[in-house]
């Protein structure tokens, strides 16, 4: 068959099974749950503004932005998620590459020998020959019926799904980060706090045991005294442990090692002012934002591609393959004219006789993707669910802070009086015992309070992704 007439019936075949060809599988972004808006608060205003990207530099912390910068270059939780992003990005290019024909060469170069019953009567010397052989191969699937297109698809959504998993890692490292420096610095306060109560009651029980000495004080209030004094020294050491944990944290998270932090992170640092007006967006906003919401609904994505991939398989996969080469039994005439050597050939592969594999594969798929479907829609609801109660959790805490912070001040000024009139001779010195561990517990639980409030705010921006997967990018 002439070389054209080949060409020609191959082009007409192919026009012919594109026109008949099915259409693939098509996909649609599901709808988002119909919320209008987050739930009202007291203590705080949200707002529908677009949500603050960097929003930590508002709180005016040079420290907590430097560490956060730190995190975001040396994280090695970050560099195994760019690493497998890189990894995601190398396959999506090759799934590109099933566009165009494989093209492929080769080259050989042989010495045979017959065997005396092909050849009788030839001498064994004669039965000796030396080939050449050198050859450039093509193959290229033609896509009439999608696998290729669909495979494609279905690795572009799993790369970008793969991009929003390390957007949401950064979420999760940098929450972890700012969580972890402010209850650090809780800590830090808390033991700023037994530490001074612990030098005040030092002193109320060198009163007590002049007093003593003096013959005006008991020994039952220097046994109280002593206990006091004791119980809060007791506070200290498991909060520097806890310290020193923190400590060790944050470390870790800017790619340091555990104890390389330990004297920058020493100082006691002014609690945060915390905003009062918080810009989230909408919920919506909050779904289209969120690097989980996206991963979910991209591997959704390619889930419902890859149904695609499976149902070509209930069609005809044509393939076109070709050689041109050279080949001769001496070197000297490998790239001469009548050494040339050519193949063009039309492939068909069809399953329809193993229809029952194939349609088991497409079940398979369409049950992948319901199950994508299914955990895309959990991730939206827990999204909108955590979201919800870190508001409201934020909302609480600034609340519990503001009642907090009147009983601090409440039990000090409790603890002088009660101090002063004990040296007026008006009360006993039982009253100033109850007085200063009634101000040492206020003054830890505000302390307290002032790192749940600290670290809510983390989780409400945390929730809302607020600008940390643009810093990633």
């Amino acid at each position: 068959m002439r070389r054209a007439d080949m060409r020609n019936r191959l082009l007409g075949l192919a026009m012919v099974v594109a026109l008949s060809a099915c259409s693939t599988s098509k996909y649609a972004t599901p709808a988002d749950p119909a919320v209008k808006d987050f739930a009202g608060t007291d203590a705080i205003k949200v707002t529908t503004a677009a949500v603050e990207a960097e929003f930590w530099k508002s709180l005016n912390d040079p420290q907590l932005s430097g560490l956060i910068d730190d995190a975001l270059a040396a994280n090695h939780d970050l560099r195994i998620g760019l690493a497998r992003l890189n990894a995601a990005r190398a396959l999506l290019r090759q799934s590109k590459l099933d566009y165009l024909p494989a093209i492929t060469a080769s080259g050989q170069v042989g010495n045979g020998r017959s065997s005396a019953d092909q050849l009788p009567g030839i001498a064994r010397e004669n039965r000796d020959g030396d080939s050449y052989e050198a050859a450039i191969d093509a193959f290229w699937e033609l896509d009439f019926f999608g696998r290729v297109r669909n495979s494609v698809r279905a690795q572009r959504a799993e790369t970008a799904a793969t991009a929003a998993d390390l957007a949401s890692l950064q979420t999760v490292v940098i929450g972890e980060l700012a969580r972890a420096y402010f209850e650090h610095q809780g800590l830090l306060q808390r033991l700023e706090v037994a530490r001074s109560n612990a030098s005040n009651q030092t002193d109320s029980l060198k009163l007590v045991q002049a007093r003593l000495e003096a013959g005006r004080g008991t020994e039952f209030d220097t046994a109280r005294a002593s206990a006091q004094l004791q119980t809060t020294l007791g506070r200290i050491p498991p909060l520097e442990a806890q310290s020193a944990i923190a400590e060790h944290r944050i470390a870790v998270l800017t790619g340091r090692a555990p104890d390389a932090l330990s004297s920058e992170l020493s100082k006691v640092g002014t609690p945060p002012t915390l905003p009062v007006v918080v810009a989230a967006g909408t919920p919506g906003d909050l779904l289209r934002r969120r690097p989980d919401v996206i991963a979910a609904e991209r591997r959704l994505a390619s889930a419902a591609a890859r149904i695609g991939v499976a149902t070509a398989d209930l069609f005809p996969r044509f393939t076109i393959g070709g050689s041109y080469g050279t080949q001769a039994a001496d070197s000297s005439n490998l790239f001469q004219r009548d050494s040339e050597t050519r193949l063009i050939a039309l492939g068909i592969d069809w399953s329809f006789l193993d229809i029952g594999r194939v349609r088991a594969r497409i079940a398979a798929a369409d049950a992948a993707a319901e199950a994508n479907l299914a955990s895309y829609e959990q991730t939206v609801l827990l999204a909108l669910e955590e979201t919800q109660n870190a508001v409201i959790t934020y909302d609480r805490a600034l609340r519990e802070r503001e009642h907090l912070r009147a009983a601090a001040a409440d039990t000090t000024q409790a603890a002088t009086l009660a101090r002063l009139r004990f040296n007026g001779g008006i009360i006993g010195f039982l009253d100033v015992l109850d007085a200063e561990r009634s101000q040492l517990e206020a003054q830890d639980q505000l302390a307290q309070s002032e790192t749940r409030s600290a670290t809510a705010l983390i989780a409400l921006y945390k929730s809302l992704a607020g600008g940390w997967p643009e810093r990633g990018k």
